[in-house]
């Protein structure tokens, strides 16, 4: 059967079907085939797991507008002490720790 696909340089065929089928083989081995399965069983997790108090939710906010906040009063001259690098640290620590908690949150 001649192909229908047309040749770009060096006989490479250009986007479109080709005319040789298929080049991965099927069957249990190939990668990505969907037929490989575990023989272990996993259950499912329990919905009562997977659900986080609510004010865990609060804390996660409260924690990113208290950094927002010391940031704020930082530069504002407002904290004690003054304009201080050591607010600074402290308004990313607790940026920090609010992003934490959001990577455990359900």
């Amino acid at each position: 059967m001649a192909s229908t696909a047309k040749q770009g340089p060096g006989k490479a065929q250009k986007k479109g079907r080709s005319s040789t089928g298929r080049v991965t083989p099927s069957g249990k081995g190939a990668a990505g085939s969907g037929s490989i399965q575990s023989n272990r069983y996993t259950p499912p997790i329990d919905r009562s797991q997977k659900v986080s108090p609510r004010w865990f939710g609060i804390l996660i906010i409260a924690m990113f507008a208290l950094g927002v906040l010391v940031v704020i009063l930082n530069y504002a001259g407002l904290l004690p002490g003054g304009v201080n690098n050591a607010w600074l640290i402290a308004a990313i620590g607790a940026i920090f720790v609010g992003l934490l908690l959001a990577t455990r949150y359900h």
